[in-house]
């Protein structure tokens, strides 16, 4: 039987982070030692307190459908959390939860962005960006940047890429897959761009707000005249070890949350009940576990970050957030591995590195990037350091 199938899903390309992990794990159930750093997702468990909240949940019965948006009590957690860290004044009407950030991102494009529109995404940026703004009938329009401003956006190329069909930015800070991060001048140098153009909308996804190291972390709905044309994005995935739990949220412009409630309401209607539960415990705890999380990331990426810049033809920009590094590697391209495997581009030196040297990464091509490859630090330090053993050797056994 012939089935049609819908052009706009027919022609949208699989998670190459997702791919690659799951090729990794097909190798693992084979009998394989392999270390995977290309998944995005915290090694720690989630901590007791919120741990708790989820049982207790259950324990009490606490499973059926909440209001749409997310329960009262959690959106108003949330608008205490951004009037608390972020200077943000959202009312918990102005708030949706969602199961997961990335549902979130996806309807903020959607309800934003049609036939038409052009949606600005930087590069290297998180692989499903260009596929939602695909998926609404958007464009995407990829603005490149340079390791030599750590792949940070710079105010000419915004103003250069902007057209009379720009409807939508999407900004990451702290970035997947970069870890790099928008300074306060650095934002309002960009804004000074947006405020000249006042039909676009900013999508800031900022998921990663808590795991940051040597910066601090400004949402672009702070600057002047942002807050009513931004929508911010956030969840509890990457700072508070809960990917599993499927729980995020947006935050804007009433008008915009009510048409996005409206489609959540037709695809997927309120996000998990007991995840809510966890989710307010999470707001409301002490911040020990995250700050002890952080801390191990830092060391992570500094050993890694010094031992690959350390390889003659790797450069990796210093992450300022996330648990990401961004690897030029190039250098690499047209030589060739002992089995007479060529590498020419990042997809052969990342299927060269797990199949032969049993580490799995990204290819930088699925981020925008042909020159680089991701690198995901949330594993333990043995793994990473047996991983990067690993990763010298291959490269050392590449030959002109």
């Amino acid at each position: 039987m012939s089935t049609s199938i819908n052009p706009r899903v027919a022609s949208m390309q699989p998670s190459a982070t997702l791919a690659m992990a799951g090729r990794a794990k097909k190798l693992k159930r084979e009998g394989a030692d392999v270390i995977a750093l290309s998944a995005g997702e915290p090694d720690f468990n989630t901590p007791e307190p919120i741990a708790q909240a989820g049982i207790q949940a259950i324990q009490e019965g606490f499973t059926r459908y909440t209001q749409n948006p997310g329960m009262p009590e959690l959106r108003e957690a949330i608008s205490t959390k951004f009037t608390r860290e972020n200077n943000l004044d959202y009312s918990p009407d102005q708030i949706l939860c969602s199961n997961g950030a990335k549902q979130s991102v996806a309807m903020a494009v959607a309800v934003l962005a049609q036939e038409g529109d052009e949606v600005l995404i930087p590069a290297p940026y998180w692989v499903s960006y260009p596929e939602m703004a695909r998926f609404s009938g958007a464009t995407p329009v990829i603005v490149s940047t340079t390791a030599e401003s750590h792949y940070r956006l710079t105010p000419q190329a915004l103003d250069d890429a902007i057209t009379d069909r720009t409807r939508v930015l999407i900004l990451c800070s702290p970035s997947n897959p970069t870890g790099s991060v928008y300074s306060q001048q650095e934002l309002a140098a960009l804004v000074e761009v947006l405020l000249q153009y006042e039909k676009i909308v900013i999508v800031s996804d900022e998921i990663y707000e808590h795991v940051i190291y040597d910066a601090s972390h400004i949402p672009i709905a702070t600057q002047k005249g942002m807050l009513e044309r931004t929508i911010t994005i956030n969840g509890f995935s990457k700072c508070f070890a809960m990917t599993g739990w499927r729980l995020g949220y947006m935050a804007g412009p009433i008008n915009i949350i009510k048409q996005a409630s409206k489609l959540q309401g037709q695809l997927t209607s309120a996000p998990n009940s007991i995840a809510q539960k966890a989710g307010i415990a999470a707001l409301n705890m002490d911040q020990a576990p995250i700050r002890a999380m952080v801390q191990a990331f830092r060391e992570r990426r500094d050993f890694l970050l010094d031992g690959l810049n350390s390889i003659a033809g790797v450069h990796v920009p210093k992450p300022e957030g996330a648990f990401y590094l961004f690897a030029q590697i190039s250098d690499f391209y047209g030589k060739v591995a002992p089995s007479g495997r060529k590498i020419n581009s990042s997809g052969d030196l990342c299927f060269y590195l797990l199949e032969e040297h049993l580490v799995a990464l990204v290819p930088g091509a699925a981020f925008g990037d042909p020159n680089g490859i991701r690198l995901s630090y949330a594993s333990s330090m043995d793994e990473l350091q047996t991983a990067f053993n690993r990763i010298k050797k291959g490269l050392s056994e590449l030959v002109s």
